[in-house]
């Protein structure tokens, strides 16, 4: 299985756009530091309701002829946006130039308390960096940012050394290694309408995001457990990527479409660990299957794209539709060639085999309430169901829900607290084969689904620097699989605490 993660690194088209520069730390964002990301990208703030569409770029004649309304970023030490300031000038001169660049490091310790394979504690950290270009003030190429992002990877996966659970405890739990991310140009046409972006992509940072769910850290509210699963290598996510194409077209402020192609397999060529086998990102590979993902949006009261404009009266909400199909063979996960049960002691033990593999899946954000427009407290909710089919799946149902509230006391704009579960339910045929199992090992635990639920809160104690502190329990570790050290007993029940800390540099 692989372990997922979620912030983001998006850069949305237009020279020198306003998500480009929040993305790489060069002006502070409220809305970055109060969302924490199950899974990561490079240091950015997470897409949210009223960030669907990408910005329009302004021509230099527009921006000549508006002058900049922008108020200037706060500089003293606990108010900016980022630990490292303006680096003694050394960020605005590359910004001139069109060169912005970021630095986070995200480190946390969690705990399992009870169940398991094994009580006890892990420590795992994130540093992410990256660069990004933007082609107009650097070569005098409008609508044009190149990107490349890079990861640093140290510490210990408790999910898969205490855990055994398939919806990984953290978003940012991985194998500890150097590695590229992403290396990608991205070129904007028709007025900010449309723009392309072609290279080694990581998909949890444009495709089924939820804004409020990237509160939440375990890696399920960020790349979610069903394609984490069941896609080749859990799909081109954290901390593996793909190279592909996508699309994005913004008709208007409340619709957006993204699709796309990608190699289908970002291990690459080999069997075993998929981020061994691709250990440092560059298994450029295009000679496996091909993954076809496409993403309707639609933005309920979307913020205005003029900052200046007042905000709608109405409370804003995001809601996609989406699929994705995989055209490699999928083994199946119960019956042989025959017919016969895998578990069955007269199988041959070859597998079914299932031409291509695909998944639909629908995602809503929508706030709920607040006090006025221009308050700072909120409470928004999510939702994210997927479905696949149940024969050459582990997993075949997905779900996440939850609520969170921002501002929750006076004085604490920016903390947020919130409530979530998750809950996998284990395919028709694997369950079958526990099923099948326990004819022939007596006691052994039959699978049904596993269920998380995650309870967490965001303490900002400056705009670039944050802590969270979090309570997960997970029943049923996936869906009910023997321990090791009594196969006729599933795995028990597990109450993990955590804390992680967050600086943006």
């Amino acid at each position: 299985m692989k372990k997922n993660l979620k912030s983001r690194l998006l850069l949305s088209s237009g020279p020198v756009s306003l998500s480009l520069l929040l993305s790489l730390g060069i002006v502070p964002s409220a809305q970055a530091q109060a969302s924490s990301n199950a899974t990561p990208a490079a240091p950015a703030p997470a897409a949210g309701p009223g960030d669907a569409q990408p910005a329009t770029p302004s021509s230099p004649d527009t921006a000549a002829a508006k002058p900049d309304q922008t108020p200037p970023a706060p500089t003293g030490f606990w108010e900016r946006s980022n630990l490292l300031g303006d680096m003694g000038g050394l960020r605005p001169w590359l910004g001139n130039y069109g060169v912005s660049f970021g630095l986070q490091e995200t480190s946390e310790y969690l705990n399992n308390l009870s169940g398991g394979t094994r009580r006890g504690g892990a420590y795992d950290g994130l540093t992410q960096f990256g660069i990004g270009v933007d082609t107009q003030k650097a070569f005098g190429l409008p609508g044009g940012i190149f990107n490349v992002s890079g990861l640093q990877i140290h510490g210990t996966n408790l999910s898969s050394r205490d855990l055994q659970t398939l919806q990984s405890a953290s978003g940012i739990e991985a194998d500890a290694t150097t590695r590229l991310w992403e290396l990608w140009y991205q070129q904007s046409l028709l007025g900010g309408k449309v723009d392309v972006k072609v290279g080694q992509q990581s998909l949890d940072q444009e495709f089924m995001v939820s804004q409020y769910a990237g509160t939440f850290m375990n890696a399920t509210f960020g790349w979610s457990v069903l394609p984490s699963v069941d896609l080749p290598a859990g799909g081109p996510a954290y901390p593996l990527s793909s190279l592909g194409a996508r699309l994005r077209v913004t008709p208007s402020e409340n619709w957006t479409v993204l699709a796309g192609v990608f190699d289908g397999n970002p291990a690459g060529n080999g069997v075993g660990d998929a981020q061994k086998l691709n250990a440092h990102g560059t298994n450029f590979n295009l000679h496996d299957s091909a993954l076809f993902i496409g993403e309707v949006q639609y933005a309920l009261n979307p913020a205005p794209s003029d900052p200046a404009a007042a905000k709608p009266a109405g409370l804003p909400g995001t809601y996609k539709l989406g699929f994705w199909y995989n055209t490699q063979t999928f083994a199946d996960q119960g019956f042989d060639t025959t017919g016969l049960s895998l578990a069955n002691p007269a199988s041959n033990g070859i597998a079914r085999s299932h031409r291509g593999d695909y998944s639909f899946y629908a995602v809503a954000d929508q706030m709920v309430w607040r006090p006025s427009a221009d308050s700072p407290q909120s409470v928004g909710v999510f939702a994210r169901v997927m479905g696949a089919p149940g024969d050459r799946n582990l997993v075949d149902l997905g779900i996440n829900a939850g609520v969170t509230l921002k501002a929750p006391f006076k004085g604490r704009d920016n903390d947020v607290v919130g409530l979530a579960v998750g809950y996998a339910k284990i395919g028709s045929h694997a369950q079958d084969f526990a099923s099948t199992s326990a004819i022939y090992t007596p006691g052994y635990p039959s699978r049904s689904a596993e269920t998380i639920l995650e309870a967490t809160y965001q303490y900002q104690v400056t705009p670039w620097w944050q802590l969270q502190a979090d309570f997960q329990y997970a029943f049923r570790p996936a869906g009910g699989i023997p321990n090791p050290e009594n196969p006729s007993q599933r795995i028990g029940n597990e109450a993990i605490v955590g804390l992680r800390t967050n600086i943006t540099f």
